[in-house]
């Protein structure tokens, strides 16, 4: 099946898992078997990756498909904190299971977490359906948001290029998908390869950016970011290997930043802009979203990020 390049009806589409993200915190202890503890905090959010990186499109401006599965149970909840960002609900379908959910539970020293992957199980499905690949081929650029299995990618990715549409791969801490060698090909496969520092030690066996630029370089990766929070990001591409300082900026919460980063990068190569100024992007956007608890609520306005990249890059 071949797509033609067409007039693009979004700026990206998000493609990825879905959750509702239940988090408890404040407890002073772990329970031990057949116990309870109290929690002082408890938020209900919308939750994954995919849904952070659309929020945080959006918010920039940008025109967002979301693409990916809900249980009908919770159509008008998704509906209605999904509107608050400007993110409809055109790309989303209704599963025959329910939606995704991840308890998360944290005492001071440390947080677990449990999840249902319900609905998501069937995305890889939803993906391979002409209508959805016609769907994302509408869309100037297409982001992962999720470990994309190997038999969908070698038929999706191509038919996107051929759309003209570029691509950005972020599977989360995904071990088993990340060592599996079938899957190789697919980060040759897309534009940008966005791993944070303990995803990229899974491939090159430590988290120092050179081991992460020979790993690369030798999987034959024309570009690639990792992220490594706080201390900026590392781009490994023809230049060479290079780092972008992140902003300096107190911290509340980390939950979703790498996400908001992808955004503000995503956002970067929207505008045509070198890698280098798009990783800037990332960084502030990543950092924005730390100043607040949550992965939603501190996602930037483009006017917060031009202020803080020019205060941190002068750019």
């Amino acid at each position: 099946m071949a797509i033609p390049a067409t007039l693009k009806s979004w700026d990206v589409a998000v493609v990825g898992e879905i959750y509702a993200d239940h988090v408890f915190s404040g407890f002073p202890s772990w329970p031990g078997p057949g116990e309870e503890v109290i929690a002082e905090n408890y938020l209900r959010e919308l939750g994954g990756g995919a849904i952070n990186t659309a929020c945080a499109l959006s918010r920039l401006g940008r025109r967002v498909r979301l693409v990916g599965l809900i249980g009908e149970a919770d159509l008008d909840w998704f509906e209605g904190r999904l509107g608050e960002f400007g993110v409809s609900m055109d790309g989303i379908r209704i599963g025959n299971d329910g939606t995704g959910i991840t308890v998360s539970v944290s005492t001071v020293e440390d947080r677990s977490f449990f999840t249902y992957a319900g609905v998501n199980r069937a995305l890889p499905e939803l993906l391979a359906s002409p209508e959805i690949v016609a769907d994302l081929a509408a869309a100037r650029h297409v982001h992962f948001a999720m470990p994309l299995p190997r038999d969908l990618a070698a038929i999706l990715l191509p038919l996107l290029r051929q759309a003209g549409c570029t691509t950005s791969l972020d599977v989360g801490y995904s071990p088993a998908w990340l060592r599996d060698p079938i899957n190789r090909p697919s980060f040759r496969d897309v534009d940008l390869f966005l791993p944070n520092a303990k995803e990229a030690a899974l491939l090159s066996g430590d988290e120092e950016p050179s081991s992460f630029e020979a790993w690369s370089l030798g999987a034959g990766i024309g570009r690639a970011v990792m992220k490594q929070g706080a201390g900026g990001a590392w781009i490994v591409d023809e230049r060479g290997l290079r780092r972008v300082p992140a902003p300096r900026i107190t911290a509340v919460d980390s939950t979703g930043a790498g996400d908001a980063f992808d955004a503000g990068l995503i956002d970067g190569m929207l505008d045509g802009e070198s890698i280098d100024g798009c990783v800037e992007r990332g960084c502030v956007c990543g950092a924005l979203c730390t100043t607040a608890a949550g992965a939603l609520q501190a996602l930037p306005h483009s006017p917060q990020l031009r202020t803080l990249r020019e205060q941190t890059y002068g750019s």
